[in-house]
């Protein structure tokens, strides 16, 4: 494999940190070289996260250059038409959670809120490949990320990362009734 993109984003507390430690691990499972680096920055209040996750013989830095990503996650209807006008490239694929974690601009009246239509509009103007996901019987909205990761799974959106690998990650990561939970979310 010559690279393969993957940025991700999201709202502190959501699970970027888990879902892009565990795709990091399942693409190592599969036996890519993979590179990849996470910010957190204000996570803790709420604030934007993201990870960059490179896979590729000749990647030097962990970082997806701007409009060059494969692949975006979101994790949140903003994110998501924010990693695609900045970080996707034309024809890549936008995986998002369809849920809302409004921005501070938006709670002050100062933005309108992004809805999924918008997010259509954008993308088939670039050719983006958009998967929306939604679960409303979610035992805990911080599994929104199994929810997304199993769809990744089920559609095959990262090359030559399979089932068994996921499922390693998972087991790496891990254990008891986290681990109980989040199959069941992952499985369903």
């Amino acid at each position: 494999m010559n690279a393969f993109n993957i940025y991700l984003t999201g709202v502190g507390g959501q699970g970027i940190g888990l879902i892009s430690e565990t795709i990091l691990r399942a693409a190592d499972h599969a036996g890519h070289a993979v590179k990849s680096v996470d910010t957190h920055g204000l996570a803790q209040r709420g604030g934007i996260v993201v990870s960059h996750i490179r896979l590729g013989e000749k990647i030097f830095s962990p970082l997806v250059p701007d409009g060059q990503a494969d692949l975006a996650i979101a994790l949140e209807r903003h994110e998501a038409l924010r990693a695609a006008a900045t970080m996707l490239k034309a024809k890549g694929a936008l995986v998002y959670y369809d849920t809302v974690w409004q921005p501070l601009s938006v709670r002050l009246n100062q933005a309108s809120e992004t809805r999924a239509a918008e997010i259509e509009r954008f993308s088939e103007k670039r050719g983006i490949r958009v998967v929306s996901v939604f679960q409303a019987d979610l035992p805990d909205i911080r599994m929104q990320n199994m929810v997304v990761l199993a769809e990744i799974c089920r559609r095959q959106l990262i090359p030559g990362i399979d089932l068994i690998h996921y499922r390693a990650a998972m087991d790496d990561l891990m254990a008891g009734a986290m681990l109980e939970k989040n199959s069941a979310v992952f499985d369903k």
